[in-house]
Parts: C-alpha cells; structure tokens; sequence
C-alpha cells in the first residue's frame, strides 16, 4: 500500500499510511536494527501516549526500528469512530506491518491492543518475533463489555445501535456502537486454542479495574506457544505507565532481543 506524507500530520517524522477508501493512518517510524518494534495502543487511545513515547525512546536508544500509529478514527487518523470495528483495527495494524516494517517484529498490545497483537500475528505468524501484552483486553466485547450494561442499555444499544458509556480516561465517556460488538464476535480468540508459537510475555496489574487479570490468564493458557509469561503486579493498575512499570517492560525487551 502506498506511504504518502500529509501535512495534516505534525512533526519532521510524521506521515500517513493511504488505507482503502481514501482513509490515512497516522503514523511515527523509526528506522534501525534487529526485531522491530511495533505499538499497537487501546480502545481509544493515540500513539502520544506514556507507552508509546517510553518505547520510542527505547528504540531511539538501543537503535531499534519502531513504528507506532493510530487506528482507523483514532488520534490523527481519518475516519468516525462510529464506523470503527476490531477487523477494521486488526486490518490497520497488519497494513501497518505489511507497509512500514522489514523482517520480525515484537508487537506490543495495551489493553485492545493486546487483542489486536494477536489477531495480526494469527494473519502474520512469519512476521512476528514476539509478543508483549500489557493488560491485554482480548475478547472485551463479549466477555468484559456486556457485563457492565443494565438491561435498559442492552436494549438502547440494541435498538439504537450505539451507546455512551462513563469512563475515567474521557470526560466525554466512550461510544460503543452494535456493529463493533457484532464484528468482535467474529474476532474472538478465548474459546479455542491460539496457534502460534512465538515468545509471549504478558503483564497485567490486579489492581486493574478496567480488565480483569483473568483475561491475561486466560489468553496465557489458549496460546499453543510453549514460551509464555505472565506477570502478575500486585500494585498496578491498567495502565502501567508508572515508571517502575516502564522499567519491567524496557527488561522484557532486552531479553526478548
């Protein structure tokens, strides 16, 4: 797929990723050696986050190559986010390391990125080296979603097609629409065993309480790989951006490198 720059984007090494349907994937790439990097962030987060800028960092450092981006109607990215689904998600992210990337990356998922990391190594299995999940939210729209619905917001998001939900990271709360909750359906990866065979490392706060420990857990016993870790942090919290949390995953890379 063609790069193309967009002056929409700012910074001397922001550019766009042309997407199907005239969309743009806003993105920053670093060029180096070795595995890559590539950040794949949350349910609407953008590529400025703690993480994000930590690992680009890193990779500045250690002379990595690193991308990190923004989905479909996420950040700088095109498009509303009202028309935004996990296979549309799933889809930019393997565009993102069809396009930008050269030989096996390490993707590293936040929380939807988490599910997100493992629906493109699934489509990419040669392309990936490892896989890092930081309270991976897999599955979010049938196991974690529906749970926190009264049954009068099951039927407006049934019959409207979308509700508003309150959230501590927006203000304005978080949209969720029925088509994303259908398109998860068809994207689930916790009801059967997960072919790959990578080195998975996965860290998960139980002081979350956005996702559930016990998703990290699960997707750590249906991954077929051999060569899987959970870490446990007893005081985090869904973000783990603190700087001892950062610290934990900068040591999780030199060993995976």
């Amino acid at each position: 797929m063609p790069i193309q720059e967009n002056a929409a984007v700012p910074g001397a090494d922001a550019a766009s990723l042309a997407r199907p349907g005239g969309a743009t994937i806003a993105y920053h790439r670093l060029d180096g050696g070795g595995s890559g990097i590539v950040f794949l962030g949350g349910f609407r987060s953008d590529m400025t986050g703690v993480k994000a800028l930590f690992l680009e960092d890193f990779c500045r450092r250690h002379r990595r190559a690193y991308v990190r981006f923004d989905y479909f109607a996420h950040g700088r990215s095109s498009g509303d986010f009202a028309d935004g689904t996990i296979s549309c998600w799933r889809d930019d992210a393997i565009a993102v390391i069809d396009s930008l990337t050269e030989g096996p990356q390490i993707l590293v998922g936040s929380s939807m990125g988490g599910w997100i990391m493992v629906l493109a190594a699934l489509a990419r299995p040669d392309r990936v080296a490892a896989l890092v999940g930081i309270a991976a939210a897999a599955d979010f729209t049938r196991d974690l979603l529906p749970r926190r619905l009264s049954d009068a917001q099951r039927r407006q998001l049934r019959d409207e097609g979308r509700i508003v939900l309150q959230t501590p990271y927006d203000p304005a709360g978080y949209l969720y629409t029925r088509a994303l909750v259908e398109d998860g359906d068809n994207n689930l990866v916790l009801r059967r065993a997960v072919p790959l065979s990578c080195p998975v490392r996965l860290l998960h706060g139980l002081d979350d309480e956005s996702v559930p420990w016990q998703q990290s857990l699960k997707l750590a016993g249906k991954l077929q790989s051999r060569d899987v870790t959970l870490t446990l942090i007893k005081d985090g919290d869904h973000r783990l951006s603190r700087d001892e949390d950062l610290a934990r995953l900068a040591r999780i890379l030199d060993e995976l490198a």
